[in-house]
């Protein structure tokens, strides 16, 4: 294999170091995300109220695929992430509510 010119190198570096930056903010903003449907959850349990709630997921899953197509990024691909996060949260929901009985 050849050598790699410095300037791609260093190019290669840039962009690695943004990809890592963004991936940090990424973790952050779900855990924040997480934080508030971690509330919601107890709110639910408190008022016997169901772990999911498909209305307000599909309405979640048309704006998010919306934005996604705004944004240039594949809607199939969002909605996909959306669907593992919203899993997760039903998870989270029915350990709350199971707790609270």
């Amino acid at each position: 294999m050849s050598e790699i010119d410095e300037s791609v190198t260093a190019e290669l570096n840039r962009l690695r170091e943004s990809i890592d930056n963004i991936d940090a903010a990424v973790v952050h903003m779900l855990a924040e995300r997480f934080k508030c449907t971690q509330q919601v959850g107890v709110l639910k349990a408190k008022h016997q109220l169901p772990p999911a709630d498909p209305a307000r997921e599909a309405s979640q899953i048309a704006r998010l695929r919306e934005l996604a197509e705004s944004a240039k990024l594949d809607p199939a691909f969002a909605e996909k992430l959306l669907n593992f996060i919203i899993a997760e949260v039903i998870r989270h929901h029915e350990t709350i509510a199971d707790g609270a009985r």
